[in-house]
């Protein structure tokens, strides 16, 4: 799951960031709305959480450009207008639910999670990624091969996860930095190589066929020959 946050509490985002890599979400971040608009129309995201009250262009000017533009991404609204008359107001704007602060995290999962079961056919994004016969379930958070269970560490997941959506393509290492460590400076040790092994010890040991390659001098592929 990828999610854009858009909020300017920058202890709030540390938070949201954090709770949100523990459950294997990949997350970008903007403190002001311009910034998250930018991202917000530039990028495909899963769900989208935006504060109300904004730098430089507030939530639900947000919205409502991006629903004007035909943007569907599922939105939950944050804030500490907490009325009914807020409430309505956001929702009209184009929100898809809308959560006062403050909040437990358990809450604003469970409450994404019931947006992306509602999202319509057309609009429903990614759950279920497979590659050859290595299978991985996003909303039950499982990985399978040929029927067989792999369990995998919350990092491990996110690495497969990101090279699954990039099946049969090279991902380099400073990919991975960004998208699956949210590393954006090289840190100089070989954290990359240590996942990558124990994640093809998983998925490739027992198995005939190997997914996971090494491209020399590039990065990494998952791909079925």
């Amino acid at each position: 799951m990828r999610v854009l946050v858009i909020e300017d509490d920058a202890q709030l985002c540390g938070y949201l960031a954090k709770a949100f890599g523990e459950i294997g979400a990949s997350v970008d971040l903007a403190e002001n709305g311009r910034d998250g608009l930018f991202l917000a129309a530039g990028n495909r995201y899963d769900a989208m959480v935006v504060d109300r009250m904004l730098p430089e262009l507030d939530g639900l000017a947000i919205i409502r450009t991006l629903r004007a533009s035909g943007n569907p991404t599922p939105v939950l609204i944050l804030s500490a207008l907490g009325e009914v008359d807020h409430r309505v107001e956001g929702l009209r704007a184009g929100g898809d639910d809308y959560l006062v602060k403050p909040f437990a995290f358990s809450e604003l999962h469970a409450r994404i999670e019931a947006l992306l079961r509602r999202a319509t056919p057309g609009d429903a994004p990614v759950t279920h990624l497979s590659v050859a016969d290595l299978e991985l379930d996003l909303l039950k958070r499982e990985v399978q091969r040929a029927g067989q269970p792999i369990a995998l560490q919350p990092r491990e997941f996110k690495l497969l996860e990101y090279l699954m959506r990039h099946a049969g393509q090279v991902v380099t290492r400073t990919m991975l930095l960004e998208h699956v460590w949210d590393y954006h400076f090289d840190p100089q040790t070989n954290v990359i190589d240590v996942h990558i092994s124990r994640l093809r010890a998983k998925i490739d040991k027992d198995f005939e066929q190997p997914l996971l390659q090494t491209v020399r001098g590039a990065g990494y592929m998952l791909r079925a020959d």
